[in-house]
């Protein structure tokens, strides 16, 4: 697959990605990156939204399942609550977790995309692997590495303006 730093879709936040939308794409299972995607690299507790937003997707013809670089348990507990299934130790951008969630779904990479904050990880990983690949806002930018790595991102995400989802 091409190596490509440009989004397929980007969106303000991981709520404004309708099953509706994914549907119409032709997407049959949505990935979604933990940390920064669904909540702050601070806490394990979703917004009132995005624990909305999960319960919904959940009950869509959409399948989700979380794939994470994190080694943190938190993710495992995080799955648990809300009946995910999750891919720990995903080393995006390499194809290791990807390739698992599809392999385990049984869908083909055009079937699939991966939902996440980071460029470098996400979207890279994603692309590379045929996945679309959906740029969210980060949560909250808390650390300067943090900070860092998204005013590194901005040029790709001046390029992919105009594939802007609205809710």
């Amino acid at each position: 697959m091409a190596i490509s730093f440009l989004p397929t879709m980007m969106a303000d936040a991981v709520t404004d990605i309708s099953p509706t939308l994914l549907k119409q794409k032709g997407i049959r299972l949505l990935m979604l990156d933990f940390d920064n995607t669904l909540v702050p690299y601070t806490t394990s507790v979703p917004t009132v939204a995005v624990s909305d937003w999960l319960k919904a997707m959940i009950q869509s013809e959409i399948e989700v399942c979380v794939v994470s670089n994190s080694r943190k348990e938190r993710v495992q507990i995080f799955c648990r609550e809300y009946g995910l299934h999750c891919i720990t130790h995903a080393k995006k951008p390499f194809p290791k977790g990807i390739r698992q969630c599809l392999q385990e779904y049984g869908f083909t990479p055009s079937e699939c995309a991966l939902a996440g904050d980071q460029i470098y990880t996400d979207t890279l990983g994603a692309n590379a692997q045929g996945v679309h690949s959906i740029l969210v806002k980060a949560i909250h930018n808390h650390n300067i590495w943090l900070k860092l790595r998204h005013v590194a991102e901005l040029p790709w995400i001046g390029l992919a303006s105009k594939r802007r989802i609205h809710s």
